[in-house]
Order: structure tokens, then sequence, then C-alpha cells
């Protein structure tokens, strides 16, 4: 299952540290962001509960990136 949120990071540089900490979180089969579009694309493994894995995420994100935002909702 694949899933896009609106994210708020400011540079193309930090939008790929967030991509590298998304693809590296349990539960993310794949990852892609988009810098232009502030759009994150999370492709999730089988039986992962995508709520869960995008707290994750988030957390994970936030330790390479600590100002940048994942639109959850």
């Amino acid at each position: 299952m694949k899933k896009t949120y609106k994210i708020d990071v400011d540079c193309a540089n930090c939008a790929n540290k967030m991509e590298d900490a998304a693809k590296k979180t349990e539960g993310v089969k794949d990852a892609s962001v988009n810098f232009m579009m502030l759009r994150m694309t999370v492709e999730f493994e089988e039986g992962a509960e995508p709520k869960e894995v995008m707290e994750r995420v988030l957390k994970n994100c936030k330790k390479v990136e600590s100002d940048c935002e994942i639109f959850l909702k």
C-alpha cells in the first residue's frame, strides 16, 4: 500500500535526509520525497499499520532534521 503525505521542509538536502530516514524505518518498503511539491510518498510493507509506521517515520525524520514536519492527517 502507498500513501502520500504533505511535508514541511526547508531545503532539498533536508528533504533527502528525510527520505533516507523514512527508508530505514521498520515497516517501510520504500519512500520518496518530492521537495518541489512538499510531498512524501511511502510504500508500506505488507501487513504494516500505516499510522504506527508513520509515527516512527516522523520520529526518525526529526532525528536528522529537527524542524521538518509530516502532516499525518
